[in-house]
């Protein structure tokens, strides 16, 4: 992760005085709701700091999939629902599960940087994929087609995604599905952004769309619990028990007091803030779209979900590492190399993350057009 060097400058500045704003990391700024708070806080007062089961609360399992049943109309059985310490958890789970060594699972690019870093834990590969901004950076059946391999096994996308904030509608989703059938492997959809959607944007889940599909979610972006580390899979019945053993080497168990605090989103009061803050975010990227547009950024696909616009440099420079540094360390304005998401076109784009208020992205886009106007005008 390139960006986490320049979280650690940023952070080095911060400490000696400097005001960064920071728009690399995807991390809501939010904190969690109260109610996740309090109900973690009485778990620990009760004492309920013992191992759960290797797969989770049973509650929790049950709260879960009444969410799905409520928000997708879709029925899950909770024993299909596998809690685990963060989505990192359940794309070990997952991967680990899948993949064997010098197999490989298809990836787009640009993409999420650790899925092909999980591959590589278990000696498999991620066969990334370019993608383009006239398909909306989306793999398709065509391009699964044209790279499937003998050693392919499946493939890993992401709805919302990060980089773009691209989603995928389910007609997309369940054309990829059958496009990876058509070659006996299997779907793995990431949608641990979902729910932060503008709401135009159709709302639906991977869930149920077949025995060869695994639906990877978390309690970090949407629910705004990226401390508590905790995140959950949506797995085929015949893969639970081998899950579950994986599970317990793997990691034991998910924490316990986190999971406990989950608890405590499942009520009208809390799922309604959590509805004014994507609406925060929504704002938030209807005011920095068009600033970015103006200042002569080109955002090849505009984002409909997650919280970051993937934004083309190259009428500014051809390398979006150098790009990042000079306008944190002129400007005090942190934000994402390309590189960390695409082999194919990174050095050509950079990623905002809005996750702050609409003052401090009005603050960035001053500094931004400042720092354009001395290093990058002719």
């Amino acid at each position: 992760f390139h960006v986490m060097d320049l979280l650690g400058r940023a952070k080095s500045m911060e400490k000696a005085g400097r005001d960064i704003i920071h728009l690399e990391v995807g991390e809501p700024d939010f904190t969690s709701p109260q109610g996740v708070i309090e109900a973690g806080i009485s778990a620990l007062q009760q004492g309920l700091t013992h191992y759960t089961a290797a797969t989770g609360l049973p509650e929790l399992k049950m709260v879960l999939a009444e969410f799905y049943r409520q928000r997708f109309a879709t029925d899950v059985d909770p024993q299909q629902i596998i809690i685990t310490p963060g989505a990192s958890g359940a794309l070990q789970l997952v991967t680990s599960l899948l993949v064997n060594p010098d197999e490989s699972l298809l990836l787009t690019d640009p993409g999420y940087p650790c899925n092909r870093h999980f591959l590589a834990n278990i000696n498999a590969h991620g066969q990334m994929v370019a993608t383009n901004a006239k398909e909306g950076f989306h793999l398709t059946p065509e391009l699964v087609h044209e790279h499937w391999q003998d050693k392919t096994v499946g493939a890993l996308v992401a709805s919302p995604a990060n980089p773009t904030g691209g989603v995928m509608s389910k007609s997309q989703i369940t054309a990829l599905h059958e496009s990876i059938g058509d070659h006996s492997g299997v779907l793995v959809v990431d949608e641990i952004y979902q729910g932060l959607t503008d709401g135009g944007v159709e709302n639906h889940t991977a869930v149920g769309l077949g025995e060869d599909v695994f639906v990877i979610n978390s309690f970090s972006k949407y629910f705004t619990m990226t401390g508590w580390r905790l995140g959950w899979l949506v797995a085929p019945k015949w893969a639970v028990k081998s899950l579950d053993k994986l599970a317990q080497n793997l990691f034991l168990a998910p924490s316990t007091p986190a999971q406990y605090a989950a608890l405590g989103l499942f009520n009208e009061t809390t799922l309604n803030e959590l509805e004014t803050r994507r609406e925060a975010f929504s704002e938030r990227l209807s005011y920095l779209l068009p600033q970015l547009k103006a200042l002569g950024f080109k955002i090849p696909v505009e984002p409909e979900g997650a919280f970051y616009i993937y934004a083309d440099i190259s009428a500014f420079s051809q390398d979006s590492m150098k790009f990042c540094q000079e306008l944190l360390e002129k400007e005090g304005v942190a934000i994402t190399p390309g590189v960390d998401f695409s082999q194919a076109h990174g050095e050509h784009f950079v990623r905002f993350a809005y996750t702050a208020p609409v003052d401090r992205l009005k603050e960035a886009i001053t500094r931004i057009k400042r720092f354009l106007e001395n290093c990058y005008s002719e």
